[in-house]
């Protein structure tokens, strides 16, 4: 098709092509993804999508004219608030995704360094397992993203991060945790060099703010990372990964509301008159608040405990299981559901082990440094995660018997 249609197509038709187009991709609800989708069961999915339907037209950039839309952000801010260390000055913005959440807080670290301190030539000072959406919110600002080695033990190497900061150092970031490997970086102790210099300090806890509060209630150790850690400014936090929202919906947390002021456009320079938005979007779809708002009450904390169960539960059968083939090995530590294995097998390809996985259906991470197979699990692996083992052990088979090709270059990564 190469443009619009003269006539327009039947209802039943044209939902039969778009169900059509979908007969080659890969099938999530088995549980074939590790990466993409978080899914729970079919009630929360019907739960998404009836909430998303009844404000399916609603502009949220018409708050005036739609005030439920307003009530709904505020109480999705307010609850992720109180899951997250937010004292009684803490605010927030509901955005579109992790990318804009990170965006608006190198923004603000930005604007605040240049009002309060002159800063002409900002630069932001992260670990390189920090995640590549502050590389291009850096670009896009006008703002160098300065990269550290990360230590041995998988985290930010703190030292080495004061090491890299100047003047103009308008930002430090830590993850909780990092998407590469899944660990946590010592957040208090970038929180207490960004106190000390006057940084901005933000965390990054998009995969980890809905998920991590509840595998700490289930006994494991997870280190502090909330917005209540001295020094911590922000945090991402992403409603449509461990939060079980549909796509569209982030969250900017801020310690202090009035910081996010800072992130705020405010112009009258047309004939319209004034204009004021705290996100880089203007329309913004009222079904993703409200999809955000049904999800998060539906599961309640009884909802996200059982999450956090199901995923921890996946993440042991597998490393187990994956441990135990001979040739392969966990990469450690990994402090949710994310984790990478690798051969420690010389002789063994882990590319034909992961092209073996592909033929079965299987959709493959792979990891680049170290040469690995990067898994993120939800709550739906729980069912395959017997399965995915067996799947590995077959691949592993197959690729010493020489039974596969490579995997193509647009597998390589996430």
């Amino acid at each position: 098709m190469t443009g619009i249609p003269a006539t327009g197509m039947p209802a039943d038709a044209v939902l039969a092509a778009l169900l059509d187009r979908k007969q080659g991709d890969r099938d999530w609800r088995r549980g074939r993804l590790a990466v993409y989708f978080y899914w729970l069961d079919e009630e929360l999915e019907r739960v998404q999508q009836q909430a998303y339907l009844a404000y399916w037209t609603e502009n949220n950039l018409g708050q005036r004219a739609f005030p439920s839309l307003k009530s709904l952000e505020d109480e999705v801010i307010a609850m992720a608030l109180s899951l997250l260390g937010g004292g009684e000055r803490a605010g927030g913005t509901f955005t579109s995704g992790g990318s804009e959440s990170i965006f608006l807080a190198m923004m603000a670290a930005r604007n605040r360094a240049r009002t309060q301190r002159g800063v002409a030539r900002p630069n932001i000072v992260l670990p390189n397992s920090a995640h590549l959406t502050f590389d291009r919110a850096a670009e896009a600002l006008g703002m160098e993203a300065r990269r550290v080695p990360i230590g041995a033990d998988l985290r930010a190497d703190v030292a080495a991060m004061e090491a890299r900061m100047d003047a103009e150092t308008v930002a430090l970031v830590g993850s909780a945790p990092n998407y590469p490997f899944g660990t946590f970086d010592p957040i208090a102790d970038i929180a207490a060099l960004a106190a000390r210099s006057g940084a901005w300090m933000h965390v990054d806890a998009c995969v980890g703010a809905f998920l991590a509060p509840y595998v700490r209630r289930l006994g494991h150790d997870i280190p502090p990372f909330e917005l209540n850690v001295p020094g911590v400014t922000s945090m991402s936090a992403d409603i449509h990964k461990h939060g079980m929202a549909p796509k569209g919906a982030s969250l900017l947390l801020v310690a202090d509301a009035a910081d996010r002021e800072w992130h705020k456009f405010e112009s009258c320079a047309w004939q319209r008159g004034p204009y004021a938005a705290y996100t880089t979007q203007g329309t913004r779809p009222g079904g993703a608040v409200a999809a955000a708002w049904a999800a998060m009450n539906h599961l309640g904390e009884e909802g996200y405990l059982r999450c956090a169960r199901l995923i921890m539960e996946a993440k042991a059968i597998m490393t187990a299981g994956i441990a135990a083939i001979p040739g392969l090995g966990i990469l450690a530590p990994s402090d949710l559901g994310i984790f990478v294995w690798r051969a420690t097998d010389p002789a063994l390809d882990i590319a034909k082990v992961a092209a073996a996985l592909d033929a079965e259906g299987w959709l493959v991470g792979r990891q680049q440094e170290p040469d690995g197979i990067h898994l993120h699990l939800n709550p739906i692996h729980r069912e395959v995660a017997g399965e995915y083992v067996e799947a590995v052990a077959r691949a592993v088979s197959a690729a010493r018997g020489g039974q596969t090709g490579r995997i193509g270059a647009n597998e390589r990564t996430y």
